[in-house]
């Protein structure tokens, strides 16, 4: 019983010690940092509090004050945290649960793919609940010129990536596949412009899919997640719809790997 009061202070100086390396993280310019006085004004904190809070902070490298200024900012020992949480990360897995609540809330076959020059590979699905099953496969390759999920990479990538896509050949496999390095290009600006993907059935003859891209800590495009439908339920109104709904579940993958990144306005829900 005795020993509950000194938990529960520990506790909240644990608390108060984070709120203030939080604090420093969100504002600290790299070169100049923040001023101990600025941090207990915003914090309402004594000065004194935050030294005491701080030393730990400072023992650890997450903070580092200057010696001239006496100013706060972010340590390398910050840089080896993050730099740990970044190599535990795996897309698939970050990946699993938005992609399944996506589905949930689409009702249609959703896909999770990376690219492997010049093809996207799958490497995840959740399928529909409908009898009509999408032909994909996880461990599937596919040119990425010719389906929502590769355009969703490549329009992010650069542009030489792009003309090595082209270079390949763009063999049309429907009559609508974009076979000419102009018209791969102009569609590629308008994703860029909206922030998703549309494969207007260019891969298979009577499905439509939209697809987002996602970023990782550097806002390089690392993967996309799709969903496909027949063209029949999904018509060009559901698809204006489906859009914005794909790209808020690929930004919250995307913040998950350190991602900044909003590759156009999304509605709010």
């Amino acid at each position: 019983m005795s020993s509950q009061p000194s938990s529960r202070n520990q506790s909240s100086s644990l608390r108060r010690a984070l709120s203030v390396l939080q604090y420093v993280s969100d504002r600290a310019n790299a070169t100049r940092g923040v001023p101990l006085s600025r941090i207990a004004e915003d914090l309402k904190i004594s000065k004194s509090s935050v030294l005491r809070l701080t030393t730990p902070l400072l023992d650890t490298n997450l903070l580092i004050r200057d010696r001239q200024t006496g100013w706060f900012r972010l340590g390398h020992g910050a840089l080896r945290l993050g730099q740990a949480y970044l190599a535990s990360l795996d897309l698939r897995t970050v990946a699993a649960e938005p992609l399944r609540r996506m589905q949930r809330t689409l009702g249609e076959t959703c896909h999770l793919v990376v690219y492997e020059p010049p093809d996207v590979v799958y490497i995840d699905k959740v399928e529909n609940d409908h009898q009509v099953r999408m032909a994909s496969r996880i461990g599937n390759r596919v040119p990425a010129y010719r389906t929502a999920v590769g355009k969703a990479i490549l329009a992010w990538l650069p542009e030489e990536a792009v003309q090595a896509a082209i270079d390949r050949g763009l063999q049309p496999v429907t009559d609508r596949t974009l076979a000419e390095p102009a018209e791969l290009r102009a569609d590629l600006q308008r994703i860029r412009r909206r922030g998703y993907a549309i494969d207007d059935r260019e891969n298979e003859e009577e499905v439509r899919c939209i697809a987002a891209p996602i970023f990782d800590h550097s806002d390089e495009v690392i993967g996309a997640l799709s969903v496909s439908s027949l063209a029949s339920r999904m018509k060009p109104a559901r698809v204006r719809e489906v859009g914005p709904i794909v790209m808020r579940y690929s930004m919250e993958i995307s913040r998950v790997f350190g991602s900044v990144k909003v590759p156009a306005e999304v509605p709010r829900e």
